[in-house]
């Protein structure tokens, strides 16, 4: 085809297409600009840089959703002048780079500066990764010189951790803590003249995360240590739940109270319950933010699946993401005074648990998921399920099947092969009798008694 009707027929396939698809087209071929693609040059080069990494596979459909939002970051990275370069590397191309920086599998992302690595863990959203990268690649604490830049923070983010004071033992501390915890949330430092005139401490120096529009002071007595009651509190009081949040928590230690809604249901049973958790996260945060999360969460397919068992919608679960155990309600819940009840029953052994780790729950587990598993397929795909499972069955079924007449034909041949076997020896034993007796002259009793209607014959 000549040139000048290629490019002609170039121009007509541009032009048939609708105007959103030519921009989208064009938003997706400039954010992979932004997007690099690595090799096995990356190892030696990337320290000069903090670099933000995809590490992928082809196959994995997971990586192929993320891909997309990937550019998304790449794009929005560079449009905002940030230090970070955004990559990504084929993990299976590239194991052994993969496999120094531990990746075990995909997507896996991480933000590599200078010797250090560290995991991106949160939701696959472009907000919660680009969040992350600035969070990471930034200071490990930051200062809060004034009161206005403490207030800016204050309104930026929903939760964050402040060190109060000088040089001490505990910033020793807190500085370990960071340096493990920067990858969940954020660290600053200040004076105390920096903190509002609301915050009240008692002795310095003083680590404080505010969340929930007040403050809680680290007490090392009661709250053990510093990294683990960070861990424990980097998270909102109340909190609108999935199954990552619900992982996410397991390292917390703290017991978590669901309301388990239908968020399109508007009736007055689903609504009271879901405030009635939200109350008592906010009015009794000061007795239980020690021992538990709030929460609720929209549907129970993931309840149901974790407790393997049927809730009925709405209700109340208070679950031990640590070991798996959980409570359900022994008492009905009209108002906060009741919820308090079941929640300090709970606390004070009253109220069994049920689930946990044991091995019996272990079996249990096991039986569980093959089942779900085979109604999924089933219920996905009736021929797939069929044939995963009809195939096998079938085929164990003709095997037993030609094992059991095999050995019935083999106990019947043998069984005519010892009758036949015993007919040839009376036999024998006869024909010996009958030379005897002829040797004999027929003087020696016949050995072998003939029939009785034959004698009878004689006798006549």
């Amino acid at each position: 085809m000549p040139r000048s009707m290629a490019r002609a027929a170039g121009r007509r396939s541009w032009a048939t297409l609708p105007l959103c698809a030519v921009v989208v087209l064009l938003d997706l071929a400039v954010c992979k600009g932004f997007v690099e693609d690595l090799d096995e040059s990356f190892k030696d080069n990337r320290k000069d840089d903090i670099w933000l990494v995809d590490f992928y596979a082809p196959w994995c459909g997971h990586c192929k959703k993320l891909e997309p939002i990937w550019n998304e970051v790449g794009l929005e990275m560079k449009s905002i002048g940030s230090p970070v370069k955004v990559g990504k590397m084929d993990a299976t191309s590239y194991s052994s780079i993969a496999s120094e920086f531990g990746v075990r599998g995909y997507p896996t992302i991480k933000l590599l500066k200078g010797d250090l690595a560290y995991n991106y863990r949160g939701p696959r959203t472009k907000d919660d990764i680009i969040e992350f990268a600035h969070r990471v690649s930034g200071a490990l604490i930051r200062p809060l010189p004034s009161q206005q830049m403490f207030d800016h923070v204050r309104k930026r983010h929903r939760v964050f951790f402040v060190y109060i004071g000088g040089e001490s033992p505990l910033k020793e501390k807190y500085i370990d803590a960071a340096s493990e915890l920067i990858v969940y949330t954020y660290f600053f430092s200040a004076s105390e003249d920096v903190v509002p005139e609301y915050v009240t401490l008692k002795e310095m120096p003083a680590v404080l995360v505010f969340k929930d529009d007040t403050y809680f002071v680290y007490d090392e007595y009661e709250d053990g240590d510093l990294s683990s009651w960070i861990s424990r509190e980097r998270f909102q009081n109340y909190l609108t739940l999935d199954g990552f949040l619900l992982y996410e928590l397991g390292d917390t230690g703290k017991l978590v109270a669901i309301a388990v809604v239908d968020e399109k249901n508007t009736s007055v049973e689903h609504t009271r319950l879901k405030s009635v958790i939200q109350e008592v996260a906010r009015d009794f945060r000061d007795h239980f933010h020690r021992d538990f999360q709030f929460g609720h969460m929209n549907g129970n397919d993931y309840i149901n699946t974790l407790l393997m068992d049927e809730l009925t919608v709405p209700t109340i679960v208070v679950l031990n993401t640590s070991n798996q155990q959980y409570f359900l309600l022994d008492r009905h819940i009209e108002d906060v005074s009741d919820m308090v009840q079941f929640i300090n029953s709970i606390l004070d052994g009253s109220v069994p648990a049920q689930g946990g780790d044991s091995m019996l729950q272990r079996l249990k587990r096991i039986v569980f998921d093959a089942k779900s598993t085979i109604v999924s397929i089933f219920k996905s795909s009736p021929l797939m399920g069929c044939f995963l499972f009809g195939l096998p069955l079938g085929v164990i079924s003709i095997m037993c099947y030609g094992i059991y007449t095999a050995d019935t034909d083999g106990g019947y041949i043998e069984e005519r092969y010892e009758i036949s076997k015993s007919e040839m020896e009376n036999q024998e034993q006869i024909g010996e009798s009958k030379e005897q007796e002829s040797i004999s002259g027929g003087s020696q009793e016949p050995t072998v008694q003939e029939p009785k209607d034959v004698l009878e014959k004689k006798k006549d």
